[in-house]
């Protein structure tokens, strides 16, 4: 799996709350935390269409996004990715790192624990 952008995930991450929503809604959600244009938003939900993170359908006239990855298994890999490539660590991280997270709940915090902890090795020809 690839690992969302900083700006996917903030897309990703507000779709996993509340979906569908249309581009402009998603706009209102992540505006305060990216700061930028509406067409900034439109053009990082075209690269995540190509990509298949997100799927897209017209409802009531209007076209909305849902997301389409799996936000336990794409946290997973966002931080696999994050504690081997930037805090150099060979084993998963600590999951007691994501203790007190307002998005994922007890049951995703543990399958999260244990999709890290299962991660395949590297070395062995793994991810």
């Amino acid at each position: 799996m690839s690992v969302p952008s900083m700006s996917e995930l903030s897309l990703l991450k507000a779709l996993w709350k509340e979906q569908p929503l249309s581009a402009r809604e998603l706009h209102q959600r992540v505006e305060p935390e990216l700061g930028w244009s509406f067409s900034s938003t439109r053009k990082t939900l075209e690269r995540m269409l190509e990509k298949a993170m997100v799927s897209q359908q017209l409802r009531h006239g209007v076209q909305v996004y849902e997301a389409q990855l799996e936000k336990v298994s794409t946290l997973a890999a966002f931080a696999h990715d994050f504690g081997r490539r930037v805090m150099e660590m060979d084993g998963p991280l600590p999951a007691n790192m994501f203790t007190g997270s307002k998005l994922i709940d007890q049951q995703e915090l543990e399958q999260l624990e244990q999709m890290l902890q299962d991660w395949p090795d590297e070395k062995e020809g793994g991810q």
